[in-house]
């Protein structure tokens, strides 16, 4: 077993399996996909910590792209239930972690990435891998992306202080959407479900995580 291997056997047995992860599917997925491909070189032999990644620093007013700290990520994935017929929206996908342990637990996923250097990245290292399930797209985040819906499951990478209508309106009927709600660092990981045409959303844990950006909650005005 490789050390990187280790690394990754130990992440899964101490950090995501004791934090009630117990979807097998999913457990085998993070088991499986390796974590070093998806971050810089310099940071490889922190993979497998329990915190988040900067893949890519703040520029021109916007947040720096980092991964979600796996355990968080694990247990929003859960929250989830993907199924394996279903098609993912992996919003804020930076370099394509998430996408790639997406794409073993459902029939196809679209990774949407503001960076376009990233998004090129992700395609690159999705395909080195020999994921041919997934494909990664550039554009804005909080637009979603409509031409490829509607989705089973809507995963949004980070901390946003609200989810805009227009991505709820991309969930198919019965599915969900789930991300980490918060006007600080910290939040509430919460769920979303399309039943009937109206969303319902219920929180689930306390977590934290990167912003992701475009999803600042408009300014409302004082009188």
């Amino acid at each position: 077993m490789s050390d990187y291997a280790a690394a990754r056997h130990n992440m899964v047995e101490s950090q995501i399996r004791p934090n009630q992860v117990t979807e097998a599917r999913l457990l085998r997925a993070l088991n499986d996909v390796p974590r070093e491909s998806f971050v810089p070189a310099s940071l490889q032999t922190l993979a497998y910590m329990e915190e988040g990644i900067e893949v890519a620093p703040a520029r021109q007013g916007a947040p720096a792209r980092c991964l979600v700290s796996p355990m968080p990520l694990a247990r929003l994935i859960q929250l989830a239930e993907v199924d394996a017929d279903n098609l993912v929206l992996d919003v804020g996908c930076a370099t394509g972690y998430s996408t790639a342990v997406l794409a073993r637990l459902a029939e196809a996923v679209v990774g949407l990435e503001c960076d376009e250097t990233l998004a090129e990245q992700a395609s690159q290292t999705l395909m080195e891998l020999g994921v041919d399930n997934a494909a990664v797209v550039s554009g804005p985040l909080s637009d979603g992306y409509a031409s490829e819906g509607p989705f089973d499951v809507i995963l949004l990478n980070g901390c946003v202080s609200a989810v805009p209508e227009n991505i709820l309106k991309q969930l198919k009927e019965g599915g969900r959407l789930v991300a980490i709600v918060s006007d600080h660092e910290f939040g509430q990981a919460t769920l979303f479900r399309n039943i009937g045409g109206r969303v319902s959303q219920r929180s689930a844990f306390d977590a934290g995580g990167p912003a992701l950006p475009g999803f600042a909650r408009e300014a409302e005005f004082v009188f």
